[in-house]
């Protein structure tokens, strides 16, 4: 466009009326770190925090709600296997690689055993040991929680195999190397489902016959095989214990 014959300037880019240079100091996630502590930050200024920059267009702000928004929860988020982060404007592979690592390292935290190593002596215990981490698994993953004598964990949970659907993966010589190698009295098996209804498969029951015959064998007993998926899956119980449910008969 022209004026008095003289080519206008372009226009000017567009931004984001959230700029978190234009935020007030204590609204600003940084700021608000060092004043209040993490904990007190939104999840979108923590993903900010993280990102560190917005795009053309977009704060770094902006480009964590729409992260949020895409993905409905920070669960869902962590859960994504692909590199679909790059999918949202402002996200290239190297953010993308950057978020996927933060996830990793809050999901290896999760299952770390805490003020000492601890018992596990029921299903439910099983759940809060490897429950968030069984979540956050695109695929599925057999562990082997090996005991002592007292039901403490030898060692964390142990991950097996990845991708039970040959089931040939979980020979009883994986399953049992480290059990044997850490001295376990005895061992719990876990595997979870990622499709979130932890419903056990004919597979799951014969292959765990098949390693509770394999403990017997080797003479570390095998208490249990839990199957972790999701509490809304099963109306408010997030795993089956194939012991309870009767399936299979372990040692008593």
């Amino acid at each position: 466009m022209e004026k008095n014959g003289a080519a206008a300037y372009p226009e000017p880019p567009q931004v984001s009326p959230l700029r978190v240079c234009d935020l007030p100091a204590e609204a600003r996630p940084r700021e608000k770190m060092d004043r209040k502590g993490a904990a007190a930050l939104t999840n979108e200024e923590l993903l900010a925090l993280l990102l560190g920059s917005g795009t053309h267009g977009a704060s770094v702000l902006d480009v964590a709600r729409a992260l949020i928004k895409k993905y409905g929860s920070l669960t869902a988020l962590a859960e994504d296997a692909t590199p679909a982060f790059k999918e949202v404007r402002g996200i290239g592979p190297a953010k993308s690689k950057l978020l996927k690592a933060a996830l990793e390292l809050a999901r290896r935290m999760s299952a770390e055993p805490r003020d000492g190593q601890p018992v596990v002596r029921t299903p439910e215990d099983v759940e809060r040991v490897l429950g968030a981490e069984a979540r956050g698994r695109a695929q599925e993953v057999l562990w082997m929680l090996p005991l002592d004598v007292k039901y403490r964990l030898k060692r964390p949970p142990v991950a097996v195999t990845l991708g039970l659907a040959d089931a040939s993966l979980a020979h009883p010589r994986e399953v049992f190397r480290e059990a044997v190698a850490c001295g376990a009295s005895a061992v719990v098996l876990a595997h979870n489902h990622p499709s979130g209804d932890p419903a056990p498969s004919a597979e799951d029951i014969r292959l765990t016959r098949e390693l509770v015959a394999a403990g017997k064998v080797v003479g570390i007993p095998v208490l249990d095989h839990v199957i972790l998926g999701r509490a809304e899956a099963v109306g408010g119980r997030s795993y089956v214990s194939l012991r309870e449910a009767g399936l299979v008969e372990f040692k008593t």
